[in-house]
């Protein structure tokens, strides 16, 4: 509980500023999480997901995850069902909800969760670690209302 109000008076923090860092954001999320891979999407005016900043995706792959439609990967789905996405290993998943290329990032315990504030979609964070994962429940509760908190500065 201690780290959970830790992370989000964090993140409160940066967010209250004028013009946030999201990559700091990005990267003090993933270190809570103890997770080495992430990615901030926004959603645009077309209902794209747009990159906002990333941590250690391989530059080969962040073409294909600049623009990502809504229904499409583990971010799209995870905007499209307006709920939490989850893989305990990426490497060997078979369900087609990740991308094949998904798995050029070396990752494996994943989770994508959806940026909601009053039922509206802003977007997606996704977060993953080296090693096979389940995220607990509390886990992805949490990454759910850190998504709330970032919602709240851009609507």
């Amino acid at each position: 509980m201690e780290g959970e109000n830790k992370i989000l008076s964090n993140l409160k923090t940066e967010l209250n500023k004028e013009t946030p860092n999201w990559d700091n954001i990005l990267k003090m999320t993933l270190a809570h999480f103890d997770c080495s891979t992430g990615t901030l999407h926004f959603l645009d005016t077309n209902s794209l997901l747009q990159l906002k900043t990333q941590v250690s995706i391989p530059e080969f792959l962040i073409p294909k995850l600049a623009t990502i439609p809504i229904g499409k990967g583990m971010a799209g789905i995870a905007a499209e069902r307006r709920k939490p996405v989850e893989m305990c290993n990426l490497q060997t998943d078979d369900s087609g909800v990740a991308r094949p290329s998904a798995k050029d990032t070396k990752v494996e315990g994943s989770l994508a969760a959806p940026l909601m504030l009053n039922d509206k979609l802003y977007g997606t964070i996704g977060i993953a670690k080296p090693v096979p994962y389940d995220f607990t429940e509390a886990e992805t509760n949490l990454l759910m209302e850190i998504g709330t908190l970032i919602s709240k500065k851009l609507s």
